[in-house]
């Protein structure tokens, strides 16, 4: 892509970073290469760098910084016998507990086989061992992508599972219990309807079993709600309000019922990717994401994140390309400002592509970076 002035400005305007953050993303872009630092011969066995010495008050205090475990899912699901590197949950605990972190949210709870503990661990017996480890080792669950029924009204079979899985979060100590998904695929307003009266009966039956219930977003959710102007041939609308899908569904929900983690890199996708809509009249109106206004406007609702990075990229409708937290351009330290409440929120470092076919470590070296960058946010 040839970059004049002011097609730059205009850009990282957009994508809301700062003009010399944009410049270098963009020479990086450019070049093809944006590497992931290397930490040496045998990287996760080294002890992890203190990032708790530099000036200011961390934004992210040390008991509240966490992993996704999706991160590091090839760690946790290889073959201990092949490899000298830390694999399967108990070992992968150990690991991140030397780097730092003190929490992590669970993305499943499938292992190797020839892990300790088996394959699954995804019933009582496996949740009471996950428990020790984590004991062991310092950490904290905070929550989990686990399983939300897709029936609708529940069956009693899905019930019965999502019972189960409550269980299970007790057991392991979770506060939290959430999914990766959006509430519905949907952009008509029924729809989220019908999502809210789901949520709120699930949200009910966690709140008996003294959890938290809550939704993660990708970009789609931030997109804009259909919910009014002339209808289609089906009887849905075609035109927006202007509110955002996931807006809608927090004014619509009970705060008591229902709970939300904001995924931040995805939500900076969606200011990037939905700026405009057309309106009840037929109008094209421009509305800028702001996901840490929003936050602020509902803090409670949002006790979890996802924290991760990105690099700019305008040739992907995305915007972005994913790298290990802390090497990209979102100014985490503007959010984490902005949001407060750094005692109650809890920043999970996530990266989706961390995993290599070629490095075995590079998951565990993604987590490590993280978790230095993490901890390094100051204000």
């Amino acid at each position: 892509m040839n970059h004049t002035p002011d097609t730059d400005d205009q850009l990282r305007r957009s994508l809301g970073i700062g003009r010399r953050r944009f410049l270098s993303t963009c020479t990086a872009v450019t070049a093809g290469a944006i590497a992931a630092p290397v930490l040496g011969a045998n990287p996760v066995q080294a002890a992890p760098r203190s990032a708790d010495t530099g000036r200011g008050h961390p934004l992210v205090p040390a008991d509240k910084r966490g992993i996704m475990l999706y991160t590091v899912r090839d760690a946790i699901g290889r073959d201990p016998l092949s490899t000298s590197l830390p694999s399967g949950f108990r070992a992968v605990f150990e690991q991140l507990a030397r780097f730092g972190y003190r929490q992590v949210e669970f993305a499943g709870y499938g292992q190797h086989p020839g892990a300790p503990g088996g394959a699954s661990l995804e019933s009582v017996q496996g949740a009471g061992l996950l428990r020790r480890w984590l004991d062991d080792n310092g950490l904290r669950a905070q929550g989990n992508h686990g399983f939300i029924p897709g029936s609708w009204p529940l069956t009693r079979a899905d019930l019965d599972t999502f019972k189960k899985h409550l269980e299970i979060a007790n057991i392991l100590g979770l506060p939290h219990m959430g999914t990766g998904g959006d509430p519905t695929g949907s952009s008509y307003k029924a729809d989220w309807d019908v999502a809210a009266d789901k949520w709120h009966a699930l949200g009910e039956i966690a709140r008996r079993a003294g959890l938290k219930l809550y939704t993660h977003n990708h970009d789609a959710a931030y997109g804009f709600l259909l919910d009014g102007g002339p209808l289609d041939d089906q009887g849905r609308p075609t035109r927006s309000s202007g509110i955002r899908k996931l807006e809608y569904f927090l004014s619509i929900t009970d705060p008591q019922l229902v709970w939300l983690e904001m995924d931040i890199f995805w939500a900076h996708v969606a200011q990037y990717k939905f700026r405009t809509y057309t309106a009840h009249d037929g109008s094209t109106q421009t509305n800028v994401f702001d996901p840490a206004g929003l936050v602020t406007r509902h803090n409670k609702r949002y006790p979890l994140f996802h924290a991760k990075d990105g690099v700019v990229n305008t040739t992907n409708g995305m915007g972005y390309d994913m790298v290990p937290f802390g090497t990209g351009v979102i100014d985490y330290t503007t959010f984490f400002s902005r949001v407060g409440h750094r005692n109650y929120h809890n920043p999970m470092v996530e990266q989706d592509n961390a995993p290599s076919t070629t490095n075995p470590g590079q998951s565990l070296e993604h987590a490590a970076i993280g978790y230095r960058n993490l901890a390094a946010l100051r204000r």
